[in-house]
C-alpha cells in the first residue's frame, strides 16, 4: 500500500522537476498512472471485488499513453526537439 503512495509522489515530483522535456513529463505521467493502477488493484483485491474496473482503467491509460506519444512525435517532427523552450506558444 505504501509502495503505491511512494510511487505516486515520486512520479509527481519528477513531473514537477522535469517540466522542460515533454518526454520526461509523459514518462512521469505514465508512472503516476501505473502507481494509481497498482493502488486500485491492491484496494480491489483486499475487498475481493471484481477487477473489471481496473481493466477499464488500464485500457484508458494505454489510450492516454498512445495519444501522448503521438503528440510527442508530431511536436518533434514540427519543432525538432522536445524542449518546451523551443516551442513558440504565442503563434
Amino acid at each position: 500500500m505504501w509502495v503505491s503512495f511512494m510511487m505516486f509522489f515520486s512520479g509527481m515530483m519528477v513531473f514537477c522537476l522535469k517540466r522542460k522535456h515533454l518526454l520526461m513529463m509523459l514518462l512521469s505521467l505514465e508512472f503516476v498512472v501505473l502507481s494509481l493502477y497498482l493502488h486500485m488493484f491492491i484496494y480491489l483485491s483486499n475487498f475481493s471485488y471484481e477487477s473489471y474496473f481496473s481493466l477499464i482503467f488500464l485500457t484508458m491509460s494505454v489510450c492516454e499513453g498512445a495519444l501522448g506519444l503521438s503528440i510527442l512525435v508530431s511536436l518533434i517532427r514540427t519543432h525538432g526537439s522536445d524542449y518546451f523552450n523551443t516551442f513558440n506558444l504565442l503563434w
